[in-house]
């Protein structure tokens, strides 16, 4: 293996979170009179922490979101995930993998905490990530594009950047990777290649069960 830690993003890459949150964010930032694509809202806020909604709102309108918006939003998002959430297909298999190859890994999430342990315990993902391989860009002071999530998770886990290698299939997760001076292998399951490319992504694999060979 070439490296020492695994970084894994968690929404679109370990759980197939995206299509149900960005569906319930544009919805709900529609209603509150900010019309928003379901497209738009992935072309702007995928692999975002909450705090980017409130930034672009504000710079493109004048206007300030309700204070209560993150939490009606994390609770219809919430009620989603009991409905649908499922882990990525290959998942699983990847992370057993690793697992039994002895390769060190966690998560790196612009999600908060709860969201994270949410979503992995109704897709059963939480046997693998208990508390101490859990980063959440709750942790530090910005979220992505900016290097401080990766680099605090490195830092726990005890790895040098330059050994570490972030699994991302977001524009601004990539930039974040890059800025903390990590290779980053970018997940085309639902964004396109080229703009992985443009962010400065070292490889593009399409299936998570490809993630081991990768690395090698």
């Amino acid at each position: 293996m070439r490296y020492d830690l695994v970084i894994f993003d968690n929404d679109g890459v370990l759980v197939d979170s995206e299509p149900l949150s960005n569906t319930i964010l544009a919805g709900y930032l529609t209603e509150l009179g900010y019309p928003t694509s379901y497209e738009e809202s992935i072309r702007d806020y995928m692999g975002s922490a909450m705090h980017r909604v409130h930034e672009l709102v504000r710079e493109r309108t004048g206007q300030r979101l309700p204070e209560d918006f993150d939490e009606v939003f994390h609770g219809r998002v919430f009620a989603a995930f009991e409905r649908e959430l499922q882990p990525v297909p290959g998942v699983t298999e990847t992370l057993e993998k690793l697992s039994a190859d002895g390769v060190p890994y966690c998560v790196g999430s612009s999600g908060s905490h709860e969201r994270i342990r949410r979503g992995h315990r109704k897709t059963g993902l939480d046997r693998w990530f208990e508390a101490g391989r859990v980063f959440s860009s709750q942790d530090v002071g910005r979220g992505k594009p900016a290097p401080d999530l990766f680099l605090h998770a490195a830092q726990e886990m005890g790895v040098s950047p330059e050994r570490c290698v972030v699994i991302e299939d977001s524009p601004l997760g990539v930039q974040a990777a890059v800025a903390a001076g990590m290779d980053v292998y970018g997940f085309t399951g639902m964004t396109p290649a080229e703009k992985l490319t443009e962010a400065g992504v070292t490889g593009l694999f399409g299936r998570m069960a490809e993630v081991p060979e990768l690395l090698r």
